[in-house]
């Protein structure tokens, strides 16, 4: 068993003042800003974030795999330039070469470095077995079910034996009780020394599998991504979830990453060129609906709220966020509470509904309010979808001005502030009452 305290001071990896962006007319559009990180040797590392932290951006810089417009990255005390020797990543959706067999996946990392045929399938199979897979090495991907292809994915990230492993998310897409198998057993072979790894770091939305893995945890803000905090995890392995001392730890990291942004000691609202989740409003009017309720009553406790409806960050943050914009919700230290105008929301028919949620549309989501009031404005009351998507992308990414301008036309249809026609991509006023 590994303790924490004992942890070596060996670094391995150093990200200094890292920056990302984009050039746009508005100026950099920035993904990561100042981001700042070490990796010691003998920890496991994670790296939480909400959507839009730049999590997977930073990964990914680490692994050598794109640059950063500013800041340095060190790998052993060595300026990083591409892919290093000795960092491995495990990517979220196996990215295995379906017509190889297991052991011919495996194989294919030591293949590319040059390693000779009889070591390449000796270190292979080793790998095969250490992972549990032993039996398997002539199956095809097509033939395993997706927790045995993820560990044909750590397979081939561990037979090239390397000094760092990065994990993209690796138990995001497995069901619960897979992704609690494989990350266990993983945690095993690390915690009994079986690995060759020396550091691991971990991209994840998932607090408590954090709180559960790792030593460290480095939490992200959003737009841009930058290192907000930096947590010890001070529980030996094995670690009980149900221990009040990791349930504390977890309820203040919903804390720390549902505490919404201020200038001032004013709450920053949105703007027309901020990116928009794309949130149902079955799911607004879902959460509303369980929050009115008994046992909560208009509060819940957010970790609480997200293992009884099966959510997890990327899923509940993005709607109790926008409850928060619309004036339906409030996010406090991790609880989030019902406003007066959600619990009326909660009482009202569908179409009462309907029109409450299209008057704090209109006054809470900028977007909404202008393509409503360009269409009053033009004589036919239409306007063309890349008028609009042409002002955000002065401002947002072209994939992230599309999420958002779909997200509004999906609340707007529900609301009935205005029509959307897909095949003809405009905006129209037609069969809306003004």
């Amino acid at each position: 068993m590994q303790n924490p305290e004992a942890i070596a001071s060996t670094e391995i990896m150093r990200v200094e003042h890292v920056r990302r962006g984009f050039n746009k007319s508005q100026g950099e559009l920035l993904v990561l800003d100042d981001a700042n990180l070490v990796l010691k040797e003998g920890e496991i590392v994670g790296l939480l974030g909400r959507s839009g932290s730049g999590k997977s951006t930073l990964l990914r810089i680490i692994a050598g795999l794109i640059q950063p417009t500013g800041g340095s990255v060190t790998y052993k005390g060595e300026p990083l330039d591409g892919p290093a020797e000795g960092v491995a990543m495990v990517f979220q959706t196996f990215a295995l070469f379906p017509w190889l067999t297991v052991l011919q996946n495996v194989e294919a990392g030591l293949e590319a470095l040059g390693v000779n045929p009889r070591e390449r399938r000796e270190r292979s199979l080793a790998a095969i077995d250490l992972i549990g897979l032993d039996g398997f090495e002539n199956a095809y991907p097509r033939e395993l079910s997706g927790g045995m292809r993820q560990r044909v994915g750590f397979a081939r990230a561990l037979v090239v034996d390397p000094t760092l492993l990065l994990m993209d998310e690796p138990f995001s897409a497995l069901d619960v009780l897979t992704a609690e198998t494989l990350r266990t057993d993983l945690l095993d072979l690390w915690n009994e020394r079986r690995l060759k790894i020396k550091s691991v770091l971990i991209v994840t939305h998932n607090i408590e599998e954090a709180v559960f893995m790792c030593d460290r945890i480095l939490v992200l803000s959003s737009n841009p991504g930058r290192v907000i905090a930096e947590i010890q995890v001070p529980f030996a392995h094995p670690r009980n979830r149900l221990d009040p001392a990791f349930r504390r730890l977890v309820d203040d990291i919903y804390a720390r990453m549902t505490a919404r942004a201020t200038t001032g000691g004013v709450r920053k609202e949105l703007e027309l060129g901020t990116w928009l989740p794309a949130v149902s409003t079955n799911l607004m009017a879902g959460l509303i609906e369980t929050l009115a309720m008994a046992p909560y009553n208009g509060k819940a406790d957010l970790p609480e709220i997200a293992r009884t409806l099966h959510l997890e960050v990327d899923d509940l943050f993005p709607v109790a966020e926008m409850l928060q914009h619309l004036g339906f919700a409030d996010v406090q230290e991790g609880d989030i509470l019902l406003t007066q105008p959600g619990k009326v929301f909660a009482e009202y028919g569908t179409q009462e509904r309907k029109l409450m949620f299209a008057e704090h549309l209109v006054r809470s989501v900028p977007l909404a309010a202008r393509i409503r009031r360009v269409l009053n404005e033009r004589p036919g009351h239409r306007a063309p979808r890349v008028r609009f998507e042409q002002e955000l992308e002065d401002f947002l990414s072209d994939n992230a001005a599309e999420e958002t301008l779909d997200a509004v036309i999906n609340w707007g249809r529900y609301a009935e502030i205005f029509s959307y026609n897909d095949q003809a991509e405009t905006f129209s006023l037609e069969d809306v009452e003004s």
